[in-house]
């Protein structure tokens, strides 16, 4: 039933760069690089999402965030570094607002706040708002607390001047005043564009009133995660769509009405995903793939122990039409080369090449490093060019690698865990049109209609 493709491995030490060292095929440009700037320099200061506007990249850190002048692609500057504590740091953009998710249990909502066990009633996880008018100093406006924080924020725009912010969380505890099972909703945060200081929570709506996939309870790797909220959102607001990877359940929405999210068709695949993680539309929404972070982006996956269909994507089509469309499996991909077990790689962060007509994307993968793959036929996804350093460390794990590698304006930026700021420049006649397609701003977890 399942079409998959071969990981190739194990691969020859011959085959694996050396550490730090860089490999890539030939169609790949490695255009700049700055390092995590002071005071993100800890291995422990994780680079983590990124949103776009206009010549201004803006990277989470979970320390804070750094704005870049990105308008030489080839020689990017820092312009800001923005100290504010509180994991992931999740970042999505609208008007001149930057929103920022809090997904740890910290002593207060402000920027000097420090960590606090969630077991404590005053402790404050959720979603920050700061004014970015003037990118080289974004001021903070407002907090909004959420129920198990905010490991995710999703932007939906709204009617009138308004936006709506999906906060996606997980995993409750009898013993979290603020996060007590059953935790089968998401949080949903209405700000006015102009007038952010009024921005509250308006609804909370359960999306899985069945409580959910319940998970098998089996470890590391075979297991299968239990439903309890979601990892991430990506919606397609042209096509009213939206896309849940929701730990043990991959789900389609209907979001026509953006407070009441409605529940079109529920995968599960209790064989190959541990982790339901993130998920990405094709331009036309009629296919979604959905990642599996098997082993949380902690652990070595990319290897011939794991194989091909652990730790990959998923490809699905969108089948029927209105309230009877349903997600129809394909087949899986994973990045055809095999790692050290010093290098964390996973399927992670990625977003749509625009190119008409084909399915494209880049996507990072942790220490597996970047790839840029075509799934437009949806049975036989094949990868066409690829970009990655050697393990940070020959005879340790350290949490590294792209984190997010996203296309903006003909340009692939990835934020590296622990090298900072990546540009890359991928030259090749099947992206090539993709550079004649320019936006002003860009959430990928918000996915334009590049061609509408």
């Amino acid at each position: 039933m399942a079409v998959s493709t071969a990981l190739v491995g194990p691969a020859a030490a011959a085959d694996i760069p050396a550490p730090n060292e860089i490999a890539k095929s030939d169609n790949i440009h490695h255009l700049a690089n700055i390092p995590k700037q002071a005071p993100f320099e800890a291995e422990s200061s994780l680079g983590s999402d990124w949103a776009f506007k206009g010549k201004y990249a803006y990277g989470g850190n979970y320390e804070g965030f750094t704005v870049y002048d990105i308008s030489r692609p080839s020689k990017p500057k820092v312009v800001q570094v923005v100290h504010c504590p509180g994991a992931q740091n999740d970042v999505s953009l609208a008007g001149n607002l930057l929103f920022l998710s809090t997904d740890r249990s910290m002593s207060n909502d402000s920027c000097q706040a420090v960590a606090q066990p969630a077991t404590e009633k005053s402790s404050w996880e959720g979603i920050k708002i700061f004014d970015i008018s003037n990118p080289a100093a974004p001021q903070y406006v407002k907090s909004v607390e959420t129920k198990c924080g905010s490991h995710t924020n999703t932007l939906v725009p709204g009617k009138r001047g308004t936006a709506y912010i999906y906060v996606s969380s997980y995993s409750p505890n009898d013993t979290f005043p603020d996060c007590k099972p059953p935790h089968d909703l998401i949080s949903i945060i209405k700000v006015p564009l102009k007038n952010p200081a009024a921005a509250a929570l308006v609804s909370e709506p359960v999306l899985f009133p069945d409580g959910g996939n319940p998970g098998d309870g089996n470890p590391y790797p075979e297991g299968t995660s239990a439903t309890s909220g979601c990892h991430d959102l990506t919606a397609y607001p042209d096509k009213d769509l939206m896309a849940g990877a929701c730990m043990g359940d991959g789900v389609l929405f209907d979001i026509s009405d953006p407070l009441k999210p409605r529940t079109i068709h529920t995968v599960r695949d209790d064989t190959n995903f541990a982790f339901w993680h993130s998920a990405t539309f094709n331009n036309s929404a009629t296919k979604i793939v959905f990642t599996d972070e098997l082993g949380g982006g902690g652990t070595a996956t990319c290897n011939p122990t794991i194989g091909s269909d652990k730790g990959a994507d998923a490809i699905y089509d969108i089948v029927g039409k209105g309230s009877k469309r349903k997600l129809e499996f394909r087949s899986y991909y994973k990045i055809p080369r095999a790692n050290t077990d010093t290098e964390n790689c996973v399927a992670h962060n990625g977003s749509l090449i625009p190119v008409k007509g084909k399915d494209i994307m880049v996507q990072a993968w942790y220490q597996g490093g970047i790839s840029v793959w075509d799934f437009t036929d949806s049975r036989k996804p094949k990868e066409i060019a690829w970009f990655e350093r050697g393990p940070l460390d020959a005879t340790r794990l350290i949490t590294g690698g792209s984190w997010s590698a996203y296309y903006y304006n003909g340009y692939i930026y990835s934020n590296d865990i622990q090298k900072g700021l990546d540009v890359l420049d991928i030259r090749d006649k099947r992206t090539d049109k993709g550079k004649r397609v320019w936006l002003s701003e860009l959430n990928t977890q918000s996915q334009p209609d590049y061609f509408d």
